[in-house]
Order: structure tokens, then C-alpha cells, then sequence
């Protein structure tokens, strides 16, 4: 039985990354769609001030606390998760999991190109991986259906849709139905960092959970983006009281 914590109307669960993973493992070997997004304040910000959107993420099966905000929103409301789960960490523990079980990923999402260079490079990095396809995040809604058969062709357990949000989780809601595969993971820009076009922070700053503060350094168009934090923190205590 799920044990979250309603955060600005999100249902976070209270896991470990450890759990996580673990949880995550059996979806990918149970038949079923199963579904995980990756909420951080800036993705439960936007659902705050979008109940459509909110309800996609309140049908998931299971909404990682991804961002230290998150975490620290729920110490405020004294109701605390037991730690961060970063999606890209879940989504290499699961890579790494799969090279050594047989199960197979699909890659979609990113520009073109972007998503075969991250399958030779992760086939590199996890030997024993099979990347069953891929195809880029540059589409027509009339082509969307079309998509939907070719990852269902490929046999993959796993589907990463890295399509950024709120489009990649309003993408998997809108056709889980449709697919076939036992876990979609929504996990944003991924891809880029699998590729190499991205570096993410190092290690000092991960574990500093100073991880958003890095790409803003690297990255100081994103401000407004980084905006959202302060605002979210605001709301949280505006709501709490």
C-alpha cells in the first residue's frame, strides 16, 4: 500500500531510493502498465496551478520526490519524505538492473539523433543492455499513433519518455492505455545527459543536494525556471497556515 504525502495537491510517496528501485524493478517485470513520474517543485508548481495536470500525476503509481524542495516542503508540513529520489538516478539503477535480467528499454524523447547516441553510449556503459528502439521527440500529433505501434513492436518492458513536462507525463497518460510495455518513466531531459550533450553536476554537488544550484551556473538563461523554487516554497507555507 502507497504512503504519500499531498504536496500542494501532488501525492508524493514516502520512499527511499533504495524502495524505489526496487519498486520499480517489479513493475518492469509485471505485466501492466505501471507508471512513474518524477515531480520536482518546479513540475508540482505547475500542477498546483493546473488541476488537469495534477490529476495526471495523481494517477501514477508511484511520484518520486525529485528535488530537494519537495523534500523540504514536506518537512515543513511536518510530514516528511525520508529522502530525495532523483529520476536519472532511478532511471540508471534501472538500466544497470535490466542489463543483468534481459529486459529491454525503448528510448523516445530528445532531438534528433540524440536518442542513438544515448543508446550506443548506455549499451556501452551497461553491458548486456538491449536498447529494443528509439525515436526522437520531434513529432506531429497525427503521428503520435504511429509511435505508440512502434514501441509496442519492439517488445521493450521499459519505455523512458524524455519529452520534458508536463508534455512527457500528459503523453504517457494519454496513451497508456494504448501501450504495451510494463513501466513509462517520465524522465525529462535524460537523454542528453545519456548522450553526453549534458553533463550533469558532480558528484560534491549531488550530495550537497546542491545539484540545481550547478546548472544554474552553467545555465543562467534557465533563471526563470529557477524561479519557480522560491515560489513554491512560499506557497507551501502559505498553505500550511
Amino acid at each position: 500500500m502507497r504512503e504519500t504525502v499531498d504536496i500542494l495537491g501532488v501525492n508524493i510517496d514516502k520512499i527511499t531510493a533504495e524502495y524505489a528501485l526496487k519498486k520499480a524493478e517489479r513493475y518492469v517485470r509485471t505485466p501492466g502498465v505501471s507508471v512513474i513520474y518524477t515531480p520536482n517543485p518546479e513540475i508540482v508548481m505547475a500542477a498546483y496551478e493546473n488541476p488537469e495536470f495534477r490529476k495526471v500525476l495523481n494517477e501514477a503509481d508511484m511520484c518520486t520526490p525529485d528535488g530537494i524542495g519537495v523534500v523540504y516542503a514536506s518537512r515543513m508540513i511536518h510530514n516528511p519524505v525520508p529522502e530525495r529520489v532523483a529520476g536519472f538516478d532511478l532511471a540508471c539503477g534501472l538500466l544497470e538492473s535490466i542489463s543483468k535480467t534481459g529486459e529491454s528499454v525503448f528510448l523516445f524523447g530528445a532531438a534528433p539523433g540524440v536518442a542513438e547516441t544515448a543508446k550506443a553510449r548506455l549499451e556501452e556503459k551497461y553491458p548486456g543492455l538491449k536498447v529494443a528502439g528509439t525515436h526522437h521527440g520531434y513529432f506531429k500529433p497525427e503521428e503520435e499513433a504511429e509511435i505508440v505501434e512502434e514501441i509496442n513492436a519492439s517488445g521493450a518492458s521499459l519505455l523512458f519518455v524524455c519529452l520534458g513536462a508536463p508534455k512527457q507525463e500528459k503523453w504517457i497518460h494519454r496513451n497508456r492505455e494504448r501501450l504495451r510495455v510494463n513501466l513509462c518513466m517520465g524522465i525529462g531531459g535524460a537523454l542528453d545527459v545519456f548522450a553526453g550533450n549534458v553533463k550533469r553536476a558532480p558528484e560534491f554537488f549531488i550530495k550537497c543536494n546542491l545539484e540545481w544550484f550547478y546548472r544554474f551556473c552553467k545555465q543562467p538563461s534557465r533563471l526563470g525556471r529557477f524561479a519557480a523554487l522560491p515560489k513554491f516554497m512560499l506557497t507551501v507555507r502559505r498553505e500550511q497556515r
